[in-house]
């Protein structure tokens, strides 16, 4: 998708895509032949710029067919380079200007605490996003009202837009910082697919308080010429690069 579009952020898509994988094969109730569903869980991709991950996985879910993918960042596509729920099912919000997704998500989760209603609010977030003055205005928000039925999971790949983030905004001690602000906070290792599936089958972590998983990820996972590496916040591959990319991706899948 990105190498046909020479355009995207395909690190990113790649540092979050175990994640992805889970919540929509173990965790979220959703329904694929029924995208709005009333009683579904509502999931936020936040950091709006994943959006070739999000598209991949909802096509393969089956919410829109697989052939949509090959206008992926196209002029005039649906699959737009920042999510749009516009003609996307299975999208809820659109998303791009970090900070704004998971103030949405707070308000889905406060609706639905209020009703005492079933449904679940789950919100992907970048690293880079919790610079945001949003995000933490969010985050106290949410667990001033105790939305123990939102739960964030943050992208923890260590490198944003402009370099690492221990050098542009130190975000360190991380997990504490969450749950200074009312949340319940658990860190994992993004990559392990029982891992991700254990900590998320047990939500909420704590009655009455939101819960917060900060993920360890690599950006560029699964690409050895990407991985923690910068260049690939923003960059499409080649085709000598994609050949090379596939062939690791499927040895390793």
């Amino acid at each position: 998708m990105t190498a046909r579009a020479r355009s995207a952020h395909v690190g990113t898509s790649l540092s979050m895509a175990d994640l992805l994988a889970v919540l929509y094969a173990r965790v979220l109730r959703v329904r694929a032949e029924e995208p709005d569903w009333p009683g579904r869980d509502r999931f936020i991709l936040s950091k709006g710029h994943g959006c070739a991950g999000l598209y991949a996985v909802l096509a393969e879910r089956g919410f829109f067919p697989l052939s949509w993918l090959d206008g992926f960042y196209a002029n005039g596509s649906r699959l737009t380079g920042h999510v749009s729920h516009a003609g996307v099912p299975g999208v809820e919000v659109s998303t791009g200007s970090l900070g704004h997704g998971f103030p949405v998500a707070c308000g889905m989760a406060l609706a639905f605490h209020r009703v005492k209603a079933p449904e679940r609010v789950f919100a992907l977030l970048s690293d880079g996003e919790c610079d945001e003055g949003s995000v933490w205005e969010a985050a106290l928000f949410a667990g001033h009202h105790g939305l123990d039925n939102l739960t964030v999971i943050v992208d923890y790949n260590k490198i944003q837009s402009l370099g690492r983030v221990e050098e542009i905004l130190r975000l360190e001690p991380f997990a504490e910082k969450w749950r200074a602000f009312g949340w319940s906070s658990l860190e994992i290792d993004g990559h392990d697919l029982a891992q991700i599936d254990e900590v998320l089958g047990r939500l909420p972590f704590e009655r009455g308080r939101p819960s917060c998983v900060i993920a360890h990820t690599v950006k560029g996972r699964g690409v050895s010429f990407m991985e923690n590496r910068l260049l690939w916040h923003y960059r499409a591959p080649d085709p000598e690069e994609l050949r090379v990319a596939l062939v690791e991706l499927e040895r390793d899948a």
